[in-house]
């Protein structure tokens, strides 16, 4: 990548007018709370798929009683996890999540693959998707008895990525307020849905419960399906350890702000789906696209179209946590040496990192002009949970290799033992069941090896002349472009 030192020299004659040294350290600021650390948690663990397709879980398990019971498995494993990541994220206290705790533990190697893979295809697929989904919901009152238009859906998406990367350019703060308030809304809209459940229940509601576990399948096959799909709505837990270094108090808040969303997120599941099948029978829930929609259609009369708004909302706010993640994502790795050094500076004033931020959004951008986008998100499945397993399972390796290191929360070995053996279970059932999608996504993980071999691994000296030019040309041009510089490790770092 480009060379750093050059970079260092270009800084100091950029501020050599002014005589006054800055006394300010350029690094991002911790100007994330605890309640901003809940939101960002629940914001982008509750997507549009509790309120559109919930129904994954159903198909697969033939009941509502397995069904709730897979949904509460999910949410402990998910939980399981959760704790895994808040002792890694106070041990190791860099940004990056898997990432950076795949590099602590198993070096730069693996740790590429991981950035590569989310570069290429999970971080911009998934964020083009949400931002589909959110154009689609917004512009559906418009069109209520045709699908949406195929351009307008695409440039509405192109149009929310872009104005959440100006509101996450703009201030830190700003980011977070927004998906504070976003967070808000989608739990509000999930809250009517249950409360009117509830309502549902006290008239009298409940013939779907009373023979709850028949038909359940007894295919292992079909449970390891149902459980799948329950822990795939439940993804996005490790949020906040993308941003460990922008955490007012860490050590305090980073365990916290998980042991608060988890049990939230949690219950919220359950009892929306307990609403949904108060209403609406088995037949109804599977052949719905959208199975919130049907139960506002069949309970809320006029206050309907309260739902598809809260869809949108959803999406909004999933969209703009995971634009916070990605950034940082990709800020962690070119401040490793893994992506070109632009992509790792901040804004001399405000602080974020808008290199990081722009790259992000050209990615999505360019996944928009796909039209097939969503058969992409098929393919990451298995290196998802690959990596996220193999993350935990440097944590159990960190405490043999080293004991003595500082751990403000140290679980038992039990929970990342339990995890990891899980984690092969998740890694397995793709393979199982959509083998061809999950082999592209392995293709698709090791067309990074020779990146890392020619980008990385080799000397610079090595590398072709013009590339390493062509690099600084752009680092010094982000900087002059940007108003950006290099950032600085904190001392116990």
């Amino acid at each position: 990548m480009a060379d750093r030192d050059a970079s260092v020299k270009a800084n100091g004659s950029r501020s050599s007018g002014n005589p006054e040294p800055a006394k300010e350290t350029m690094q991002l600021k911790k100007e994330i709370s605890l309640l901003n650390g809940v939101s960002l948690i629940v914001g982008n663990m509750i997507g549009s798929g509790i309120f559109v397709s919930p129904k994954g879980v159903l198909i697969y398990s033939a009941s509502y009683g397995l069904s709730l019971v897979i949904w509460a498995v999910g949410g402990v494993f998910s939980v399981v996890g959760a704790l895994c990541y808040a002792e890694l994220g106070t041990t190791i206290t860099k940004s990056g999540a898997s990432y950076a705790y795949i590099l602590e533990s198993f070096g730069g190697f693996v740790a590429f693959i991981r950035l590569w893979t989310s570069l290429l295809i999970i971080e911009p697929s998934s964020q083009a998707v949400i931002g589909i989904t959110f154009a689609n919901y917004l512009v559906q009152p418009l069109f209520p008895t045709c699908e949406p238009p195929y351009v307008a859906g695409r440039l509405i998406a192109a149009a929310c990525i872009c104005l959440l990367t100006f509101i996450n350019s703009a201030y830190v703060k700003w980011g977070t307020r927004v998906q504070d308030v976003f967070t808000y809304a989608k739990v509000a809209a999930l809250i009517v849905i249950i409360v009117t459940g509830v309502v549902k229940l006290g008239q009298g509601y409940t013939t779907n419960f009373e023979a709850a576990f028949q038909g359940s399948s007894s295919d292992t096959g079909d449970i390891a399906l149902a459980l799948y799909s329950a822990l795939f709505s439940y993804s996005g837990w490790d949020t906040l350890n993308f941003v460990t270094e922008e955490i007012q108090n860490p050590e305090r808040n980073l365990p916290l702000a998980i042991a608060i969303s988890m049990p939230i997120v949690t219950v919220i599941y359950i009892l929306t789906n307990v609403a949904y099948y108060a209403v609406l029978d088995m037949s109804a829930i599977l052949a719905s696209d959208a199975v919130a929609v049907t139960f506002a259609d069949r309970t809320l009369g006029v206050m309907s179209w309260i739902i598809p708004i809260a869809v949108a909302l959803s999406c909004y706010g999933g969209l703009n946590a995971s634009i916070i993640a990605a950034s940082r994502l990709f800020f962690v790795g070119s401040r490793e040496g893994h992506l070109p050094d632009a992509l790792s500076m901040i804004h001399i004033g405000r602080f974020t990192p808008i290199p990081a931020l722009i790259f992000n959004c050209g990615m999505s951008l360019i996944y928009l002009t796909v039209q097939d986008v969503f058969q992409l998100i098929n393919y990451y499945s298995f290196s998802y949970w690959f990596f996220m397993g193999l993350s935990i399972a440097g944590q159990i390796y960190l405490r043999w290799k080293e004991p003595d290191r500082p751990r403000p929360l140290k679980l038992s070995l039990l929970y990342p033992i339990v995890f990891c053996l899980c984690s092969i279970f998740l890694v397995v059932v793709p393979l199982y069941s959509d083998t061809v999608s999950s082999l592209i996504g392995i293709g698709i993980a090791l067309s990074g090896v020779p990146v890392y071999f020619f980008c990385v691994y080799l000397p610079e000296s090595k590398r072709p002349p013009c590339v390493t030019k062509l690099l600084q040309s752009f680092t010094h041009m982000t900087q002059y472009t940007c108003y950006c510089v290099l950032t600085e490790m904190d001392k116990g770092e």
